[in-house]
């Protein structure tokens, strides 16, 4: 892994890692009904697993650039382990190799003092915060969508929530003094475009200066405890928890600070932006009626036990674990049905160890015979607002997809 000081991990070496992805089976069916994440039908096929140094066999949903989503039943830690942290790219991988310390990125725009900080300066001017905090896909809940939108098809494990350490994006804009007409960010990172061409950025989202100055918003260098990864970002990303990930700059060389919403490559056309009015499943949608994706929606995930697990004989009760967050809200509840929502029972919510953390919740549920089962889990946010049954709110491009959770179990007779 690179290492803050002297970056370690080069592009070619990461790419030769990325390039490995093997084919192998997938959990075996518990009889014919669909479930998320499960096949809908016919011999099983199983997905393609990453073989990458220092990363969990996740599950690619692609190679160029490389997405790889975590199965549920290994998102069941309390603090996401950097292996088994997702991965989105949108471009190439950027070389990296050199002092990551010498690493300079760029305030400039509506500030009163335009700058250019290296690395190693940033971690000794300001102070050093350490958070569990949330990442997503904006795309994450993708596969749920019918009829299927664009993009990779992600089922729920486009999300983790690992430790950053960092300093508060506030204090450096602070730093940079911000003019009154300061109104959104602009973020670029080191990233080529997926062509080649070195005058286009892969990808440049922002975010209101409001969430911008957040005490949760983070120039990151380290992931649990260790040097920011190149694969994840490093030597330097931002994290914005609770919204979207694209607004996550990896390889971050820029923020742009606009007198206006920002409008790079990622903030136009059904890009990170939804409806403002439901629209017809499948339609084309109306591009000058949409807005931009902000916060991510409600979410619980089982990740105890894993989707398709065969229970000893006369197994009558089971124990489940699971996380659930819920953008920039907290969890309020956390609701448990095995009879397909005909009756639920209340789980156990633990408090996020910070704000932006996803918040474990456990229950114990009866299972009165043998056969097959569906474990559901619904979360309802600190607003009131609940995970719908089936993925609601279309859009072209399948962001916000949140259906209630479902897992499958097969006690055996």
């Amino acid at each position: 892994m690179p290492r803050i000081g002297t970056v370690s991990a080069s592009r070619r070496s990461l790419l030769k890692g990325a390039g490995m992805a093997t084919v192998a089976v997938t959990l075996p069916p518990v009889g014919s009904a669909f479930a998320q994440g499960g096949a809908a039908g016919g011999a099983p096929k199983g997905p393609k697993l990453l073989e990458m140094d220092g990363k969990a066999k996740l599950v690619v949903l692609g190679d160029k650039p490389l997405v790889a989503e975590t199965p549920a039943e290994m998102l069941d830690d309390p603090v996401t382990p950097t292996d088994k942290l997702f991965l989105r790219n949108n471009g190439l991988f950027p070389d990296v190799a050199g002092d990551a310390k010498a690493w300079k990125i760029k305030i400039d725009g509506e500030v009163n003092t335009p700058m250019e900080i290296t690395l190693g300066d940033l971690m000794g001017r300001f102070s050093n915060v350490t958070y569990q905090l949330m990442l997503e896909c904006g795309g994450n809940g993708r596969a749920f969508f019918s009829p299927e939108a664009r993009g990779n098809q992600w089922t729920n494990g486009g999300a983790g929530c690992p430790q950053w350490t960092g300093v508060r994006l506030a204090d450096v804009l602070k730093a940079a003094g911000l003019k009154p007409s300061a109104a959104y960010t602009g973020h670029y990172g080191a990233d080529p475009h997926l062509s080649g061409d070195a005058t286009k950025p892969s990808i440049s989202r922002g975010v209101p200066i409001a969430k911008a100055m957040e005490e949760h918003t983070l120039i990151a260098f380290k992931l649990n405890g260790q040097d920011l990864p190149m694969i994840h970002g490093g030597p330097v990303r931002l994290v914005v928890p609770g919204w979207a990930g694209s607004t996550s700059a990896k390889w971050l060389t820029r923020i742009w600070v606009r007198d206006k919403e920002h409008d790079g490559p990622g903030m136009g056309g059904f890009s990170y932006r939804v409806p403002k009015t439901p629209i017809v499943p499948g339609s084309k949608g109306d591009e000058k009626d949409t807005q931009i994706l902000e916060a991510m929606p409600v979410r619980s995930i089982v990740t105890f036990p894993a989707d398709g697990t065969r229970l000893a004989a006369g197994t009558r009760k089971l124990d489940l674990r699971g996380h659930a967050w819920a953008g920039d809200n907290d969890v309020k509840s956390v609701d448990i049905s095995t009879d397909y929502g005909v009756t639920w029972k209340s789980a156990r919510v633990d408090a996020p160890a910070n704000k932006y953390a996803w918040q474990r919740f456990t229950a114990s549920v009866d299972l009165p015979s043998a056969g097959y089962y569906e474990i559901w889990a619904r979360a309802t946010d600190t607003k009131g607002v609940t995970q719908p049954f089936v993925a609601g709110n279309w859009n072209p491009q399948g962001y916000g997809g949140n259906p209630v959770n479902r897992i499958r179990v097969l006690v055996q007779s």
